[in-house]
């Protein structure tokens, strides 16, 4: 279980003048579920890359601050041995999955080969990680026969097989239909329970509503707001970051009903269920 810590960090792309990040300070629970919301060109993509060592250690340009992951400091180790303590997860899984394995087991085996494990602890990675991700009756399919979804789970079995301490997911499901999409955040869910952190950048709002422990709201390269989601997606000023709050949200903010704190709205169809019904209200979901 990995705690995360970001100080004052700030990142400048080579040859631009604006800072793709400013100031970052934050600290991340282990285990928490952190979904990471705003608009195009917030700086979302370019966290993650400084959470993964990417920033600066691949990209470089001009750096500042620091980002610890426990007692280690990102930035002074090298790309591939963080990968031991952080997995990533990119928006495209076929552009993940390596293409020189036959079957989808195989395919989970192969970032464990340079590890130096034995055959049976190896198995038992790659069977915890099949079923876990609810592919284990696709093992002996060809990866790319998958569907998008699927895919994507394989990718995240790959990554969960080295049993990493932090879990970087960059708009995991911008290629899924809605059942995919519910697939990959109910197994990301499954890995946060076990004590996996995960951040999770997604337009998605619904489902990061749903799912998250606390949300991140960003801007032009700064952290506005990290909170709950209640909190984060009743605020007044969402629209001027680029960010929708979730349908429910909306529909109890025009009904005028809060939460119990009198502030915040419900997130979720369950939130706003409970909340109509103590209000003596009929409502059923369809």
């Amino acid at each position: 279980m990995a705690e995360i810590r970001i100080e004052n960090l700030k990142y400048k792309y080579p040859y631009t003048d604006r800072l793709a990040l400013n100031g970052i300070t934050c600290q991340i629970k282990p285990g928490e579920f952190i979904g990471v919301v705003g608009s195009n060109g917030a700086g979302k993509s370019t966290l993650s890359q400084a959470l993964t060592g990417l920033v600066p250690n691949f990209y470089r340009g001009t750096y500042g601050g620091k980002v610890w992951i426990d007692e280690t400091e990102v930035r002074t180790v090298e790309v591939d041995e963080l990968c031991q303590k952080v997995g990533s997860i990119f928006q495209k899984p076929f552009n993940q999955i390596t293409g020189s394995k036959a079957t989808v087991y195989e395919e989970v085996a192969f970032g464990l080969e340079n590890f130096g494990l034995s055959e049976t602890e190896m198995k038992e990675r790659i069977e915890e990680s099949l079923e876990l991700l609810d592919i284990a009756q696709y093992r002996d399919r060809a990866p790319f026969d998958l569907s998008g979804g699927q895919m994507q789970r394989l990718a995240i079995a790959s990554i969960i097989a080295m049993r990493p301490e932090v879990i970087i997911l960059d708009e995991p499901t911008s290629q899924l239909d809605p059942q995919g999409s519910e697939a990959v955040f109910q197994a990301i869910e499954k890995l946060s329970q076990q004590g996996i952190t995960v951040i999770m950048v997604e337009h998605k709002i619904e489902k990061i509503a749903a799912y998250s422990d606390r949300v991140m709201l960003m801007h032009d390269g700064k952290l506005i707001d990290f909170d709950t989601p209640q909190t984060i997606f009743s605020r007044d000023d969402l629209d001027q970051y680029g960010v929708m709050p979730p349908t429910f949200t909306q529909i109890c903010r025009a009904l005028g009903l809060t939460l119990s704190d009198g502030q915040t709205y419900p997130v979720t169809l369950e939130e706003a269920r409970q909340l109509l019904a103590m209000e003596g209200g009929s409502y059923e979901p369809h």
